[in-house]
């Protein structure tokens, strides 16, 4: 009798345990599925974070070389409209425009001209008016820059009251100074 009810016993831990065992098995293996479906959601999302950080640092690097390329050509524009443009009524203003954006060698230079040029102006009465058509950087960087500018202005004087267009390329180096575009050479090309 009591090898009935070890037998007895046996099946019926036997009828409990194989479900119990089935449902640990599909446990386990939900718990598998879960961890690597965790797992492959966090490793999707480092990748995320990550190419979201390097595109957003190459946004802010284009952004501020757009910035600096705009800062350039405008100080570019202004000095070839300084320089192209002038008035014997008031010339020392128009000198010091130029030499405000200017810098180095040829700052020395036009400052060095100026008694010379005060003179041939109001002598010859000439008034100039330069506007910029086109300007473009040939090269940049954070600290210089090449800039190619035509200008065009109209010029009044003794020897042609009425006007004369005149047509200028220049080729203008810069350079970045105390926060600022700075001309340091200017050159007429083609």
């Amino acid at each position: 009798m009591a090898a009935r009810r070890t037998d007895g016993l046996r099946r019926l831990i036997a009828r409990t345990a194989r479900p119990l065992l089935r449902l640990t098995a599909k446990t386990v293996g939900a718990a598998r599925r879960s961890r690597a479906l965790t797992l492959g959601l966090a490793g999707a999302l480092a990748v995320l974070v990550i190419l979201s950080g390097f595109l957003g640092v190459q946004l802010y690097r284009q952004h501020a070389e757009e910035q600096r390329n705009q800062d350039i050509l405008a100080a570019a524009r202004q000095s070839a409209v300084n320089f192209t443009s002038l008035d014997y009524r008031h010339y020392d203003r128009d000198s010091k425009n130029v030499l405000k954006g200017a810098t180095g060698e040829f700052k020395k230079q036009f400052a060095a001209q100026t008694k010379d040029l005060t003179k041939l102006v109001a002598d010859n009465k000439s008034v100039s008016q330069g506007h910029v058509l086109e300007a473009g950087i040939a090269k940049a960087d954070d600290r210089s820059a090449r800039v190619l500018v035509v200008a065009d202005s109209r010029v009044t004087n003794t020897a042609a009251p009425k006007g004369q267009a005149r047509n200028y390329r220049l080729q203008l180096d810069l350079v970045h100074e105390g926060g600022r575009w700075l001309t340091s050479n200017v050159e007429f090309v083609g």
